[in-house]
């Protein structure tokens, strides 16, 4: 097992973690409120549009607020958890659109279609994979959004090329993420624990 497949592993394991026992992650079953997704960029109204068993409070920004989505467009969502901003985009883009939330956790993914079928949501589907090998076909999205995801990731520059591969020409993308601005000391980098929250 290579370096990437380890990394993968651990941030997979850590959110299906998030999921069976919320109170015993680093986040706490308090972070899902609208509070905290009123702190980095959600407002009230965005919050209710969607269901409220999406939020579980693991982003870290707004990335559908900046896409500027429109009527019948195609979004994909990188990393989309429990869906939030899969089902903020869909509010969005309308019943002609569509908005397709990426994950490689199989607990979250199953979390995200119940929510969608329990609230009757059509214009939404969730599919099993990771974001340097996206499961969409070449030019099959008009706008690309991801929010505190590609972080995690050990190839950024595989992500990037996988989304430009799935972006229609003129595609647009909307990413809310973490960077730091200086080198981090070996002990940190070589840290799987750093990889996720």
């Amino acid at each position: 097992m290579n370096d990437i497949d380890n990394i993968h592993d651990k941030v997979r394991d850590d959110y299906k973690q998030i999921l069976a026992e919320p109170g015993n992650s680093v986040l706490s079953v308090s972070t899902a409120d609208s509070s905290v997704a009123e702190a980095v960029g959600y407002s009230l109204e965005e919050l209710a549009s969607v269901p409220e068993e999406a939020n579980r409070g693991l982003g870290c920004g707004n990335p559908v607020r900046t896409a500027e989505l429109k009527e019948g467009e195609v979004v994909l969502d990188l990393g989309c958890g429990a869906g939030l901003d899969c089902f903020l985009a869909a509010t969005k883009v309308g019943r002609r659109g569509r908005a397709v939330g990426v994950d490689m956790t199989p607990e979250m993914l199953a979390e995200a279609r119940s929510i969608a079928k329990k609230h009757r949501i059509r214009n939404v589907e969730f599919r099993l994979g990771e974001i340097e090998n996206l499961p969409a076909a070449d030019n099959f999205a008009d706008v690309c959004i991801s929010n505190c995801v590609i972080n995690l990731s050990p190839d950024k520059a595989r992500v990037y090329r996988e989304i430009f591969r799935i972006l229609k020409p003129g595609g647009r993308i909307s990413i809310c993420d973490i960077i730091i601005k200086k080198s981090l000391p070996d002990d940190i980098k070589n840290d799987a624990d750093m990889y996720s929250c």
